[in-house]
């Protein structure tokens, strides 16, 4: 019995593990894609920091992508910015092979 309540605690601790993992690498990425639209903005960089911020906070209102999005469309869109919604989805993904390479990169 205590082999398989080992075993379980061993796997809860991996999930956790790997749910903050994957949290930290997704605030890495929104705050990659927060600087990218804040240089299309044209913004300080004073507003930069804060724009990366705020992206990061918009990924806490729903599950998913769907937030980051919605959020920098808006706003790319509110600045004139000619840039899709399929541009901003090709720079999420971009900005999320980055955000693991540099996580990992950190973890040596």
């Amino acid at each position: 019995m205590t082999d398989f309540k080992d075993r379980e605690r061993g796997e809860e601790s991996k999930f956790a593990f790997d749910q903050e993992t994957e949290f930290k690498i997704a605030a890495r990425r929104n705050r990659l894609l927060g600087e990218w639209a804040a240089g299309l903005m044209g913004l300080t960089e004073e507003e930069t920091d804060a724009y990366k911020k705020a992206v990061v906070q918009a990924d806490f209102e729903e599950a998913g992508d769907e937030d980051v999005v919605r959020k920098l469309l808006g706003d790319l869109t509110a600045a004139d910015c000619d840039v899709s919604e399929a541009d901003i989805r090709a720079k999420l993904e971009e900005c999320s092979v980055e955000a693991r390479r540099q996580f990992m990169s950190d973890q040596k």
